[in-house]
């Protein structure tokens, strides 16, 4: 089994990258794993890879977002036993050390495995931003990794693309560094795939010494190369995820897809108040019956990005994530709430905050 962590602040575009690999890989005939890591007690990226095609089963006996270095070995050794995948691809949420997950794979010494380089992507679209919001934790992450996707060329100039190519080799020199994007069809995109699967470049990659110049070390105070950090403290941000059940049957499509863009405004407004100029991500969907409304944003100057997804859901459910740079959580939590209850009344729609911990699901691809 070949395991692949690829990691990424944000909204740098693991989800996509995670769901196309997964497809083209089970097409090719490989038995494809995918374990998301997600923030907080409500998972919505396993959810929608479950969306994408990939068949989902239920870990009962870990969760690797609850207690990553305890039940991680359990939910691999179960996946290697009772579903014998070829690849397991994993997801971190944005904010952590991928090299954390890397080396505890690793430590694990399972027999059968080979752990692939560990792949960063960033979006090279917000690389200022982040530099700017989150300049020690993105180049943390940058630092850690074997190979540095550069994602989201499409949404970039080419001088801008040459521009942050030229930065990231410079804070870390020995990683290999590829442009890619998960909407186009092209070299960049299947040459990112033979990288992160060559059997002899996962060696050579892998064995290399990660390397910081003394001077940038001085620069961060010691920060960058620190393996003690605590990484949701050290990315300065704040995230809250919750779910709602939604009173009722199933949703006009029309008046769905209106609820979820005018709570998607209000929360977006409000957050500007307090950090006029945040990354991070803010990410929710509704499932209504036939049809799930899925919405992001992952900076202040962007419009959120709708997309409408195929479903089956007898009860209308909403589900947000928001994780936001330099607010206080409390507030964040406040905005959240109250946006999602008033955009719902204001349909005339009764919503009301599921309680309890969520179960996690680990996504397979027979």
């Amino acid at each position: 089994m070949r395991v692949l962590v690829i990691g990424g602040f944000l909204g740098s575009g693991k989800t996509s990258t995670i769901i196309r690999l997964g497809k083209e890989l089970s097409a090719q005939g490989n038995k494809v794993a995918v374990i998301v890591n997600e923030i907080g007690e409500i998972g919505i990226d396993g959810d929608v890879i479950s969306k994408y095609g990939l068949d989902t089963t239920e870990l009962t006996s870990g969760c690797i977002c609850c207690s990553l270095k305890v039940n991680m070995k359990i939910t691999i050794s179960l996946l290697m036993k009772d579903f014998q995948p070829d690849i397991l691809l994993i997801e971190p949420t944005g904010i952590a050390f991928p090299q954390v997950i890397k080396n505890e794979i690793n430590l694990m010494d399972l027999k059968g495995t080979v752990v692939a380089p560990l792949v960063t992507l960033i979006d090279g679209s917000r690389f200022k931003q982040l530099m700017k919001e989150v300049k020690h934790f993105s180049m943390r992450q940058i630092i850690d990794a074997d190979i540095l996707g550069i994602n989201k060329v499409d949404l970039m100039e080419p001088l801008q693309i040459s521009i942050v190519e030229a930065s990231v080799q410079q804070l870390n020199p020995k990683a290999r560094v590829i442009q890619l994007s998960t909407k186009l069809q092209d070299e960049h995109w299947y040459n990112f795939i033979r990288l992160i699967l060559e059997e002899d470049t996962a060696g050579k990659i892998a064995g290399k010494l990660r390397t910081v110049s003394p001077e940038l070390q001085a620069m961060e105070g010691g920060q960058v190369g620190d393996e003690s950090m605590d990484s949701i403290e050290a990315s300065g941000i704040s995230s809250y995820a919750t779910e709602f059940i939604v009173a009722g049957e199933t949703i006009l499509s029309d008046v769905a897809r209106t609820v979820v863009q005018d709570t998607m405004g209000m929360i977006k407004a409000r957050v500007l108040e307090h950090s006029p100029e945040f990354v991070g991500h803010i990410k929710m969907f509704l499932e209504n019956g036939s049809e799930t409304v899925k919405m992001n944003i992952t900076a202040h100057y962007e419009e959120p990005i709708m997309e409408l997804i195929s479903s089956n859901t007898e009860v209308p459910r909403f589900k947000i994530l928001s994780a936001v740079s330099n607010i206080d959580k409390a507030i964040l939590m406040d905005i959240v709430d109250s946006s999602v209850i008033e955009a719902f009344e204001l349909k005339g729609i009764t919503v009301h905050k599921k309680s309890g911990k969520h179960q996690h699901h680990v996504s397979l691809s027979l």
